[in-house]
């Protein structure tokens, strides 16, 4: 069939979590559609559109982010039932270029909700709005304890959640990453039966890679330019580190990703670690260190460090928090830790024992053989695809 794809994120090259899977999302619904993908780009992105010319037939691209917010609205913004951050960056240009590529599509998905907004009057054909997420606004809301912030986020959490029901239920299904994030739109009134479960991945490639782990290095994959991702680093650089270099002095962390505008200097307690910046080849690195550690505190959506750090073979220390979303058996193919000291436990515990640090190797990647490969996703995908274009067509003969 022909899929109309539009994309909140640029897909290439895939290099955070978002991007990634729509990546690999494409690439698998490609083995068996025709795809035209429409997407927002930066001044940069489009130099990348070469590299999707294989998956997709065709690739049209928009200036802008549904990400960067402008100025103010004033009451237009108050008054409006869209979220004042997706009122501020809506893209008549790219409304447009949606409008005209509906004929001769099949189905159409919307790639996150700065997409799926494009798509919300497309009554013509069936919709999926892929990746739906509520979590974090609900918990920035939810962990407010002053009352004049608690009263502000409220309100816009109240907004958010009557919007968001009210556009899954205009869309055939809508997809989230987790159980977790299922129950989540389940509990502000949206539709059960329109919202599945299709998890993240990773690449089956993965599981073959054997590399030899160097001794006491902890790594941890994530951009600090992200929010949720510095919050981990700077808690665990503050309240772990300490506690486990006090014992283990020989022990080096490494933080990868992109930390374009972020102050270092701010951060704490650096003896010992290193930030790489962007890594084009972030695999052998993982590979190559003995845990992986995700002291995350918020944010929302399943861990991509997680699957990809498993599959890889190396076993993961994580809070609940960044474990969250995950069918993770504790002290099986993973090790939490809730507190400091608990997770410093941790860490010198897998450091000090081969043979915890090998159960864990092949549980782990045990786990995401039979669950968390993109294949096993695009098919789940796929079925998603065609289950709610025949839902389409028997609506439609009634």
């Amino acid at each position: 069939m022909n899929l109309l794809v539009v994309s909140s994120w640029f897909p290439y090259p895939p290099n955070n979590g978002s991007k990634l899977r729509a990546y690999h999302l494409l690439r698998e619904l490609s083995k068996r559609h025709i795809i035209t993908l429409l997407s927002f780009a930066g001044p940069d992105e489009e130099q990348g559109t070469p590299g999707l010319s294989e998956i997709c037939r065709v690739v049209k691209t928009v200036p802008g982010s549904p990400f960067k917010t402008g100025g103010s609205l004033g009451l237009r913004g108050l008054f409006s039932s869209l979220p004042r951050s997706y009122l501020q960056t809506y893209s008549p240009a790219m409304q447009d270029l949606v409008d005209r590529s509906l004929i001769g599509s099949h189905v159409a998905v919307g790639l996150q909700l700065g997409a799926a907004l494009y798509l919300a009057n497309a009554r013509s054909v069936p919709r999926i709005f892929e990746e739906a997420e509520v979590t974090v606004l609900r918990e920035q809301f939810t962990f407010q304890r002053r009352w004049h912030r608690r009263l502000r986020y409220g309100l816009t959490w109240w907004k958010f959640a009557r919007f968001m029901r009210r556009l899954t239920d205009g869309f055939d299904a809508t997809t989230v990453v987790s159980e977790l994030e299922r129950n989540q739109m389940i509990r502000i009134g949206c539709d059960a039966g329109r919202i599945a479960v299709i998890s993240n991945g990773v690449n089956p490639a993965c599981l073959h890679v054997e590399a030899t782990p160097q001794p006491a290095t902890l790594i941890y994959p994530g951009a600090l330019t992200y929010w949720a991702n510095y919050d981990a680093i700077l808690g665990f650089l503050s309240d772990v580190f300490p506690l486990i270099r006090r014992v283990r002095p020989d022990v080096t962390l490494q933080v990868t990703g992109s930390t374009d505008g972020v102050r270092l200097d701010d951060l704490p307690n650096q003896e010992g670690v290193i930030f790489t910046g962007y890594v084009s080849d972030i695999d052998a690195l993982i590979a190559q260190s003995t845990a992986c550690i995700v002291p995350l505190r918020g944010g929302g959506g399943t861990r991509l460090k997680i699957i990809q750090s498993m599959a890889l073979g190396t076993p993961v220390i994580s809070t609940s928090k960044g474990a969250e979303g995950l069918a993770v058996a504790p002290e099986e193919s993973i090790l939490i830790g809730d507190t400091p000291q608990q997770f410093a436990d941790q860490v010198l515990r897998l450091l000090a024992d081969p043979t915890l640090r090998t159960r864990l190797s092949h549980n782990g990647r045990r786990l995401i053989a039979q669950s968390y490969t993109w294949d096993q996703i695009g098919t789940q995908l796929d079925a998603l695809l065609s289950a709610a274009m025949n839902q389409h067509a028997n609506r439609a003969a009634l």
